[in-house]
């Protein structure tokens, strides 16, 4: 959901808030977030993937995710094992199993059809960090905070449509980074952004404040959101030619999957500028 939110304006608390009718979403990143060799692309975009649950179905994810990891990486529960896609992808830590193809083909088929069969949504928010200094120079927004606000304008507006209430939760990236994130949070919550006022996103979001737990959580929401931010990303930057390389054979599977998960527009189901954003975006 995007556009103008005056039709949206709803008392929060008329909003039902038992436990089983809130939303939470999950926020991991793909790149850095700083100005520097952005002419790579390994640097030059940032992307922001959010996947958003409403409680029941996210109690469901989070009980079968629990459950593959046990039978593929056996483990004691108070050491759980942390879906981290490098790791997967490079067979490294306890993911050594892999290098075996057969036992890696049923992983990545169990994977996928986890993913297939959860019901949460998705927003990507790709940041051209090169096309952004050109643009603005030094009066330009910090890319990470600049993509949070257009995954949080997303997510609020869906919150507002559908009548529900929910709230945030990112993975820590550390310290100060942290505290900015927090910050830029709490600025969007208080004083809106773009064609959002603030009391949109006061209506749609529970807290003022953003929650946020390390990698070492094992939250199952942050998993998975680890798991598409680099896939969808290359994804999204072949939709507007910005690489030419083809996508891993995993990944085009996940995006074919993906695509049905994208959050779309209302009326005509556009997933470009709902699903997926690329700013700025090319002319």
């Amino acid at each position: 959901m995007g556009g103008n939110n005056k039709r949206y304006m709803v008392d929060r608390h008329s909003r039902p808030t038992d436990v089983d009718k809130r939303y939470r979403l999950y926020i991991d990143e793909s790149g850095d977030h700083v100005f520097r060799d952005t002419g790579e692309t390994k640097h030059r975009f940032l992307c922001l993937l959010g996947c958003w649950f409403s409680n029941p179905e996210y109690f469901i994810f989070h009980n079968q995710l629990e459950k593959f990891k046990i039978d593929y990486i056996p483990h004691h529960p108070d050491e759980p094992v942390i879906l981290h896609r490098e790791d997967i992808v490079n067979a490294r830590g306890v993911f050594k199993k892999l290098q075996d193809q057969k036992f890696r083909q049923d992983f990545d088929s169990s994977l996928l059809n986890l993913i297939d069969k959860a019901n949460f949504r998705v927003v990507a928010v790709v940041i051209d960090k090169l096309a952004l200094f050109q643009s603005y120079g030094d009066d330009a927004a910090h890319p990470y905070h600049l993509g949070l606000g257009f995954l949080l304008q997303r997510y609020a507006g869906y919150l507002n449509h559908i009548n529900r209430v929910g709230d945030v939760l990112a993975e820590s990236r550390g310290g100060k980074e942290d505290r900015k994130l927090g910050e830029s949070y709490n600025f969007i919550y208080h004083r809106g952004a773009w064609r959002f006022s603030a009391n949109s996103f006061q209506e749609a979001l529970s807290s003022s404040q953003l929650k946020i737990k390390p990698k070492t959580a094992n939250i199952a929401g942050l998993q998975l959101a680890d798991i598409l931010a680099h896939p969808v990303k290359e994804w999204i930057l072949r939709q507007y030619g910005l690489v030419s390389s083809n996508l891993a054979p995993f990944a085009e599977q996940l995006i074919a999957i993906i695509r049905n998960k994208f959050n779309r527009h209302l009326y005509d189901e556009r997933i470009e500028g709902y699903g997926y954003v690329l700013y700025p975006k090319l002319k």
